[in-house]
């Protein structure tokens, strides 16, 4: 009985209230349709030209913390471009046609925020995608990350407290040059930086674009490259691009990594070598003279 009456009294003030309702001047009764609609949802992208204390491998936003490039730092954005809607569960991997999208758009940025190509200096490259969480949200955004390396054997990343940007436009100490190679064999094992006055038996020529193939045909096919670093020789010691090239001189190549190959990298990086002669100066321009055929 209890229950019932309550009941009824909560409905009574319910209808004394309607009944008291009355539409104040100026208004039209609806409570909704002059409200602004609400924005869509928006998405977090990250920012170019920030600097950032360590390297990462995903773009997590809780790990998201620019630095002014002025202050020490191991990273810095460049670019960040966005790839095309994609249906896909998880962020690009190797090999995936966004991944070569994605690269491809970096490689250029990249190049021409540092004034050259980033292999002809002592600068790596690395593109970060959104952290899984943030892709099924609907990211698809891609960071074109630089940071420079402490050597061309030694691919870590350095302590830096100004930007990257424009440091390859003219010469940089972080541009390749001369270089003792340590070897075993065949096998280079380290290429030791030095003055191009002093002595040395190597130098870096340039970057030689590797045809497309699988990368098992490129490591198949190594006197492939060795021709195209002789090519690069010529142009950069401006002799000869003939049968007695490689009378003049000696290649030594470093290639991409199999995943940075799948995901569009084919730049090779080219050094001339002197087997039978120490050099004292730069190789480049210094013509048939400077590398006689022996």
């Amino acid at each position: 009985m209890r229950r019932w009456r309550t009941g009824i009294a909560l409905g009574t003030v319910v209808t004394l209230a309607l009944a008291g309702c009355t539409r104040p001047a100026g208004t039209d009764g609806d409570l909704i349709n002059d409200w602004a609609p609400m924005a869509a949802p928006s998405v977090f992208t990250p920012a170019p030209q920030t600097c950032h204390a360590q390297p990462q491998e995903i773009g997590y936003l809780s790990a998201y913390a620019p630095v002014d490039c002025d202050q020490p730092h191991r990273a810095e954005t460049l670019h960040v471009g966005t790839l095309p809607p994609v249906d896909a569960a998880a962020p690009p991997t190797a090999g995936s046609t966004q991944m070569r999208t994605a690269f491809t758009e970096c490689d250029r940025q990249v190049r021409a925020a540092l004034g050259a190509d980033w292999r002809t200096g002592r600068i790596g490259l690395s593109v970060l995608f959104p952290s899984p969480a943030a892709w099924g949200g609907g990211a698809r955004w891609f960071r074109c990350d630089v940071h420079e390396l402490r050597g061309l054997d030694v691919p870590v990343p350095v302590r830096r407290t100004a930007s990257l940007s424009g440091t390859l436009s003219e010469a940089s100490p972080l541009r390749h040059g001369c270089f003792n190679a340590k070897t075993k064999g065949d096998e280079v094992t380290e290429m030791v930086a030095v003055r191009c006055t002093a002595r040395h038996r190597a130098e870096f020529v340039g970057v030689w674009s590797a045809p497309n193939s699988s990368y098992q045909a490129f490591l198949d096919n190594t006197e492939r490259a060795h021709r195209g670093c002789r090519g690069m020789i010529a142009k950069f010691a401006k002799v000869p691009d003939d049968n007695n090239l490689q009378y003049r001189a000696g290649t030594i190549f470093y290639h991409p990594s199999e995943d940075e190959w799948r995901s569009g990298n084919r730049g090779v990086q080219c050094f001339l070598w002197s087997s039978d002669r120490l050099l004292t100066r730069s190789m480049k321009g210094a013509g048939s003279r400077a590398l006689p055929v022996s």
